[in-house]
C-alpha cells in the first residue's frame, strides 16, 4: 500500500488551516484517510478564541479516532459524534451559533477488504480509481449550484451558509453530517483514491489545466507534492498576468492533497 501526503499553508503569515490525516489499524485490513479544509472568517470576529486550525485539528483528530477504531459507526455517525464532540471542546468559551463560526470541508475514505466507503461535505474533491484505471470524480456541488451574485460577498454567502437551499460545512451542528454526499464500493473495484482540498483543486476548476483524471495522474506518477507546486506556479503567473483566472480570490490558498494506491 502506498500513502502520500502533501499540505502548504497559502501565506507564510499565517497557519495552514487545512488538516489531513491517514492511519493503517494494526489488523491490516484497511485504513482510514480524511482531509479537512478550515474555511477562513473575514477580517473580524468568529466568534471563536481558538481559531480555525484548532477547530481542524479538534475535528480531524476525532474523525480519525472514531472511524478508525469505530468500525460499527456509519462515516456519517462518525462525522456527527466529532462535530458534537468538538463543540462541546469550545462550547463555554466561545459563540457557535455566530454564523463563522470556524467549520471545514470533509472528506472522509475508510477502506477493507470487502468496502471502501466515502463521505465528502462541501467543496473538496474525492477521486477513485477503478480497477480499469478509469477515475470518477465524487463531489458535493451544492456551491457550483448556487448563482454567482449569492457568491459575490460576506454577507450574501453568510445568508446561506449552512441553510436549507444553500451549502453546508462541518461547524458545531452534528445534524449537518446527514447532509454529506457518501457512497459504498466494492474494495476488487478500487485501485487507488486522492483527497484535495479546493487549494490544491485549482489545478483542475480554476486553471483548467486538465480534467479530474489528468490531475489523478499526475498525484500517481509524481505524487502530492508536485501537484501543489504545479498549482503554486500557475497562481504565480497568473497573478503577474493582471488575475485573469483568479480574479477576487487569493493569490494563494492553503493546498493540501492525499495519495492512497490501495
Amino acid at each position: 500500500m502506498r500513502i502520500e501526503l502533501a499540505s502548504v499553508s497559502g501565506s507564510s503569515d499565517r497557519p495552514n488551516e487545512d488538516w489531513a490525516g491517514a492511519v493503517l489499524p494494526a489488523s491490516g485490513q484497511g485504513g482510514v484517510l480524511v482531509l479537512l479544509d478550515g474555511v477562513t472568517p473575514p477580517a473580524g470576529s468568529d466568534g471563536c478564541e481558538h481559531g480555525v486550525p484548532w477547530f481542524t485539528a479538534r475535528l480531524g483528530g476525532s474523525l480519525v479516532e472514531l472511524s478508525g477504531s469505530r468500525r460499527d459507526m456509519s462515516l456519517r455517525e462518525s462525522l456527527s459524534e466529532s462535530i458534537r464532540r468538538t463543540a462541546g471542546a469550545h462550547r463555554e468559551s466561545c459563540d457557535l451559533s455566530h454564523v463563522r463560526t470556524p467549520q471545514a470541508t470533509v472528506v472522509m475514505v475508510r477502506w477493507s477488504w470487502e468496502a471502501v466507503e466515502h463521505l465528502v461535505l462541501s467543496d473538496s474533491i474525492l477521486l477513485i480509481e477503478d480497477a480499469h484505471g478509469a477515475v470518477r470524480a465524487v463531489l458535493d456541488d451544492r456551491l457550483d449550484r448556487l448563482p454567482r451574485a449569492v457568491l459575490a460577498t460576506d454577507a450574501t454567502a453568510d445568508a446561506v451558509r449552512n441553510r436549507e437551499g444553500g451549502f453546508f460545512t462541518a461547524a458545531a451542528d452534528p445534524r449537518v453530517a446527514a447532509r454529506a454526499v457518501t457512497g459504498r464500493t466494492p474494495t476488487a473495484e478500487v485501485r487507488a483514491l486522492a483527497a484535495l482540498s479546493d487549494g490544491a483543486g485549482r489545478w483542475v476548476e480554476t486553471f483548467g489545466e486538465g480534467d479530474w483524471a489528468e490531475c489523478f495522474g499526475i498525484l500517481r506518477k509524481e505524487g502530492p507534492q508536485s501537484l501543489i507546486d504545479r498549482v503554486r506556479g500557475l497562481e504565480d503567473a497568473d497573478a503577474a498576468a493582471g488575475r485573469a483566472r483568479l480574479r477576487r480570490s487569493k493569490t494563494h490558498d492553503d493546498a493540501s492533497a492525499a495519495f492512497v494506491e490501495l
